[in-house]
């Protein structure tokens, strides 16, 4: 038999679980977004014809940059992006069975896969989501790119997170310095449960020298966040633009 409710208890009501991207609010009303992003690099060895990759892309209309690895004398970069993550295993996965891949070996160890992210202040939402990524990747003056897949440490999760903010902020300084000074743009992907490897975000850092990009690796290693809160970076692919698309927005 059934307990009687208590007569005093009242029904837990749960308000709707809001997963959309938030940035900063216009008028006091924060803006809102379900619009995201989705980047995926794949790697492949074994190209001694680069111009048949650019001819696929054009024939099955990718939205895409193809990169000259710069480790790999015969090796080839594709970055594709799509606002729907069901393309990457229709439009994207018809792409990858064309014959330009025939010859060619994968290197998973390269694949990369995430989404744009807010982090609650941005003036416009869906210019940071949707367009300023790919202002960076398609930016005509901009044929380097640094892309790597990062993972931090669990303990960081648990730090609080008035202090999570300062160690993020000193090193988002570095970046955001690098960025104003016309060095590098980033490109910032969360990946957490997408990525094959468990990481946490990928990013790709691009510009038109190779050495910035080098060099703000290199100056972030001395933050907090890299020294002590890091527990995997890379591996590293280095790319030299060798074609873009058009974009399938304004950038």
């Amino acid at each position: 038999m059934s307990k009687p409710a208590h007569p005093h208890s009242a029904p837990i009501i749960h308000e709707p679980l809001d997963i959309r991207e938030r940035g900063a609010a216009i008028n006091d009303v924060p803006q809102r977004s379900d619009k995201r992003l989705y980047i995926q690099l794949q790697v492949f060895t074994g190209c001694e014809d680069i111009q048949s990759i650019k001819d696929a892309l054009i024939k099955h209309d990718i939205e895409g940059v193809v990169y000259l690895d710069t480790n790999d004398p015969y090796g080839v970069g594709i970055a594709t992006f799509a606002e729907d993550p069901s393309w990457f295993v229709k439009q994207g996965r018809a792409f990858y069975q064309d014959e330009a891949f025939l010859t060619l070996a994968h290197k998973p160890e390269f694949t990369m896969f995430g989404r744009t992210y807010a982090i609650g202040h941005e003036p416009n939402l869906d210019e940071a989501l949707l367009q300023r990524p790919r202002r960076y990747a398609f930016n005509a003056d901009w044929p380097w790119v640094v892309w790597y897949p990062l993972r931090r440490k669990p303990e960081f999760a648990l730090v609080e997170r008035a202090e999570q903010g300062k160690i993020l902020f000193e090193h988002a300084k570095i970046g955001m310095r690098y960025g104003n000074e016309g060095y590098a743009g980033d490109i910032r992907l969360a990946c957490y449960g997408i990525d094959a490897n468990d990481n946490e975000f990928v990013l790709g850092l691009a510009g038109p020298e190779l050495y910035p990009l080098s060099r703000l690796v290199q100056d972030m290693r001395k933050t907090q966040q890299t020294a002590k809160y890091i527990d995997s970076l890379g591996p590293f692919f280095v790319g030299h633009v060798y074609w873009r698309s058009p974009s399938k927005v304004s950038v």
